[in-house]
């Protein structure tokens, strides 16, 4: 069986369909797998998103009485599992958020030191990847630039992204945003899958001090929403309901003290006069 370290969403969707097919014939995973010679532990690999090999898919369509003429729309799932990601060809897995973020249909991101990734110019990418601790040069930096600016893609090619962000004030006032990065985010905000917040300066203390983190959800509504956190020095995929539940309300909260998108936007303007 081909198994990755994690499924990642195709995958799970698979396997949830395979669940679905199982439930709908009226099988335990111990009735399904019995005269194909497969495990219970086996077939609970395969729901949880591992894949089998194609044949073994076939005999796991024919257990569930799937008609051989109904085949295409499964194989077509499958196949789709199996594909890898653009983003392998610059050197990423399915580990990071990348692959989450190309399967998502909404984010919701919270920024305090920079400007969203989906947001940034390549100047502004360049600079940022050249300020790290460990500069990113070379072909690495070339490949990290190209896949941020394909990431970008998602706001305006289907199926678009809905992006809701609330970037910190203090983000935008510091280098490297200048005014062609400020007016790359008023032209985002005219999109309408687009929502942009600024979080002022005058607000003060609040939860969004102790870091960025990301929320996304999916367009299979049986794919839970998870929670995204980056930091200096590595990054936490999040998954626990109460612990996403939590990053939920205090994006909620964030935005409740940021300025309304139009306000965020007049907002933004004003700060290209001025520079």
């Amino acid at each position: 069986m081909d198994r990755p370290t994690k499924p990642n969403y195709r995958r799970r969707q698979l396997g949830r369909t395979l669940r679905k097919l199982r439930e709908a014939a009226g099988l335990s995973q111990e009735d399904a797998g019995r005269p194909l010679r497969f495990s219970t532990s086996k077939m609970s690999r395969i729901e949880q998103g591992f894949i089998p090999g194609y044949n073994d898919f076939l005999a796991l369509l024919d257990r569930y009485g799937i008609i051989s003429s109904d085949y295409g729309e499964y194989v077509r799932m499958f196949d789709y599992a199996k594909e890898k990601g653009w983003w392998h060809a610059f050197g990423l897995s399915d580990r990071g958020f990348v692959s989450v973020e190309a399967e998502a249909s909404w984010i919701r991101n919270y920024q305090l030191g920079f400007v969203p990734g989906l947001l940034q110019t390549e100047e502004y990418m360049r600079a940022t990847f050249a300020g790290a601790r460990d500069p990113v040069e070379g072909e690495l930096l070339e490949n990290q630039v190209r896949v941020r600016l394909r990431r970008q893609n998602r706001l305006t090619e289907a199926p678009v992204l809905n992006l809701h962000t609330v970037v910190d004030e203090f983000a935008l006032r510091r280098e490297p945003c200048d005014a062609a990065q400020l007016r790359r985010m008023l032209a985002a905000a005219e999109l309408p899958n687009v929502e942009i917040q600024v979080l002022p300066q005058t607000v003060g203390s609040h939860d969004g001090l102790y870091s960025n983190f990301i929320l996304a959800g999916f367009p299979d509504r049986a794919e839970p929403d998870l929670a995204y956190l980056s930091y200096g020095f590595g990054s936490l995929q999040i998954e626990k309901e109460a612990e996403v539940r939590a990053a939920r309300l205090t994006f909620d909260h964030l935005a409740d003290r940021a300025l309304d998108h139009e306000d965020s936007r007049e907002l933004i303007a004003r700060m290209i006069a001025e520079v």
